[in-house]
């Protein structure tokens, strides 16, 4: 049988969703999600295809299994083992506060607790050169408690492990000679790189989080077995790439991140098959495809959004979940509390403010006439006319105007304001809060948003797109044909992709030449080893190596593309990279210090195994835009009524254009067009906004 068909499954809070590619048409599904147990929604989804099982090629999840085991800290029973006279640190932590002026801020829980925090004797320099040998016998001890108290997990973290790993590795040899059978995690396996908090916490928490992730794994795979799908299960990672099921259960930290990044993922392959605003010719090759971006989520409860230069999202190695550091590459999501359920309120000195409480899925906003009484951010669309609640909560749905209004009237008896002026206040706050993540991820990092299209997806995205891409004068709107779902199809369109790394701290012009070669030699000889695990339709496999770098005496660093030190001089490739560098700081901070000596701090090294992305055709259409209008009704703009044209997106035909005011309805989310703006149909179905006039892609 012919394995022709892709599924993308992304676990939400409230739905499952499920994209499926087959014969170029794209098809959605949306299935209730199980916390309890959330390979059960995976498999009823998959089940309740309209599919033979047998015939998917291509299984990709996007998967919070890990992120809320983390979140909820109820990962697995965990030891750490460390060098001797460091037992602390990962509860003495940084000296960072999250609010500077709050001088009874709190540290978070440790990951492990003291009592499991074991020391033993040992002790490496910064060169990787053993200045204490390991005591074989305190760790036989140890491993003979551990295997006593059936300890669930057990991390390893030395110092300066990353630059000599072997007693990290003898102390997992003397654990398993002395019948300790919990999962170890190495802190040179899982982040060989410097700061010793945040590699320990990490190591720690992957280590916790490998008897959670699996047992999920293990469920979903046994079930996709007895589905009859054939097809090798991938998972999202952190930093937008696809890994193997193998991978995710022995590096779940590494899927931390797995929902925004699909996302992420999606909005930059749609951008990049994406036609000519109005204006532009939507099949022209020279026109069509946008690099450089910005990237806007807005669900229930919040806003995530992120940059993609080069069409390829930024990752970050600064990333926090919950409470604690996560130093594994991640794709850059910076999050606001402002989604579509955030409520609306009035703070002690008088102004309107947007969230972070949210009214949920249960009871959800007003207007879903399922018992909620707090003013949301969607029942002020509601108010305003530009959602109709029962277009896509189906017909059963009956929003009372009235009970809306009412949530909003203590608001504007409080604010001396109508409860239509209180609407609109609600909108533009939750604006300026998508702005002000926007202008983080763009102009504080040195990106003019001016040259950047927004790519606006989730289901409460491509409400605000419009009005806020105004605000920060980007010229072009993307609203992806699956908006609502886009990290389902982003699952779709992922590369296989593994990062490795490894510390060396020293300055550039002392980087021994055949050592910087040998490295990058071991990292593509593991990444390629982990790709080898990883059935794809394509041997094509890309090397991509970067270097981090800093102005001597720094604290951090910056990272750089690298070329590979095989095949140039060593005098070249540090005149190189450090060229890149002080245009990456000049870039990022203002300025660069040319006559400054550089130092190097990490190599690394991503292995791509390239997934042939699936053709998507826009559907069946209308034969003219006049065939797509629905109808007409009164919508609120800048405080004025307006008659304003009401679409339906699935019907808009390919080359379609249409002017603002207007509002289109689909089946996951609305877009609302406003006046001045012109919105336009590509090939591949997306709705192409231009803001101001626009620009070709």
């Amino acid at each position: 049988m012919q394995r022709d068909t892709r599924v993308g499954v992304d676990v939400g809070g409230t739905f499952t969703d499920l994209v499926t590619v087959g014969d170029d048409r794209v098809r959605v599904d949306k299935v209730p999600s199980t916390p309890d147990a959330p390979e059960t929604g995976v498999l009823d989804g998959l089940a309740g295809l309209s599919v033979d099982t047998e015939r998917i090629g291509f299984l990709g999840h996007g998967t919070t299994v890990a992120t809320n085991a983390v979140l909820e800290g109820t990962w697995a029973d965990t030891a750490l083992v460390t060098t001797a006279g460091f037992r602390d640190a990962v509860e003495i932590g940084r000296q960072t506060r999250p609010d500077i002026y709050d001088f009874r801020a709190s540290k978070p829980e440790p990951v492990v607790p003291r009592d499991r925090r074991h020391e033993v004797p040992e002790r490496i320099d910064e060169r990787g050169s053993v200045l204490e040998a390991l005591d074989e016998s305190a760790v036989r001890a140890l491993a003979q408690d551990l295997a006593a108290a059936e300890t669930d997990a057990v991390a390893v973290a030395f110092l300066f492990a990353f630059e000599n790993p072997s007693h990290e590795r003898r102390v997992r040899e003397l654990l398993r000679e002395e019948g300790v059978t919990a999962a170890v995690s190495l802190s040179s396996d899982v982040l060989p790189e410097i700061r010793e908090y945040e590699r320990s916490v990490t190591t720690a928490l992957n280590a916790g989080l490998v008897p959670v992730v699996d047992d999920y794994v293990a469920a979903v795979a046994d079930g996709i077995d007895r589905l009859g799908v054939a097809a090798p299960l991938r998972l999202m990672g952190s930093d937008g790439g696809l890994v193997t099921a193998a991978t995710a259960r022995e590096r779940p930290v590494e899927t931390l991140l797995s929902g925004p990044a699909a996302g992420v993922r999606g909005a930059a392959h749609v951008a990049g098959e994406a036609g000519s605003p109005p204006g532009g010719t939507a099949t022209a090759e020279s026109t069509r495809g946008y690099d450089d971006l910005l990237t806007m989520d807005v669900g229930g409860t919040s806003c995530d959004v992120s940059l993609v230069r080069d069409g390829e999202p930024l990752v970050s190695t600064e990333t926090s979940v919950g409470d604690y550091p996560v130093a594994v590459p991640s794709v850059d999501v910076h999050t606001v509390g402002a989604g579509g359920g955030s409520v609306a309120r009035v703070d002690d000195g008088g102004a309107l403010r947007v969230g972070p409480d949210s009214a949920g899925a249960d009871p959800g906003p007003v207007c879903y006439g399922r018992g909620g009484t707090e003013p949301t951010v969607t029942d002020a669309h509601f108010l305003l006319g530009r959602i109709d609640p029962g277009a896509f909560l189906g017909d059963d749905v009956a929003a009372d105007r009235e009970a809306v209004r009412a949530a909003f009237e203590p608001l504007a008896e409080e604010l001396g304001r109508s409860v239509r002026g209180v609407a609109e206040g609600v909108l533009a706050v939750a604006d300026a809060e998508t702005e002000r993540a926007l202008r983080v991820v763009s102009v504080e990092r040195g990106h003019d948003p001016r040259e950047l299209a927004l790519v606006a997806y989730g289901g409460a995205g491509p409400l605000h797109a419009t009005a806020v891409a105004d605000r920060l004068d980007v010229p072009t709107v993307i609203v992806p044909r699956a908006a609502g779902v886009l990290s389902a199809l982003g699952l779709l369109v992922a590369d296989v992709t593994t990062d490795r790394s490894a510390s060396m701290v020293r300055p550039l012009t002392a980087v021994d030449a055949d050592r910087l070669r040998e490295t990058f030699a071991r990292l593509e000889s593991e990444g390629r080893d982990r790709l080898a695990g990883a059935e794809r339709a394509t041997e094509d496999v890309r090397i991509e190596r970067s270097l981090d770098l800093r102005y001597e005496g720094q604290s951090f660093e910056l990272q750089v593309p690298a070329p590979d030190p095989a095949e140039t001089a060593p005098a070249a490739f540090r005149e190189t990279v450090r060229e890149r560098f002080h245009e990456r700081h000049r870039q990022r901070y203002g300025h660069a210090e040319s006559g400054e000596p550089v130092e190097l701090v990490t190599v690394r090294l991503r292995a791509r195994g390239v997934v042939e992305p699936p053709t998507l055709s826009p559907g069946d259409r209308a034969a003219t835009v006049g065939d797509a209008v629905r109808g007409s009704r009164s919508v609120v703009f800048d405080g004025t009524d307006r008659e304003t044209t009401v679409y339906d997106r699935e019907r808009l035909p390919v080359g379609g254009e249409f002017d603002g005011p207007a509002v289109v309805a689909g089946g996951e989310s609305t877009l609302v067009v406003h006046p001045g703006q012109t919105a336009r149909v590509d090939d591949r179905g997306n709705l192409v906004v231009a803001v101001d006039g626009g620009v070709s892609a």
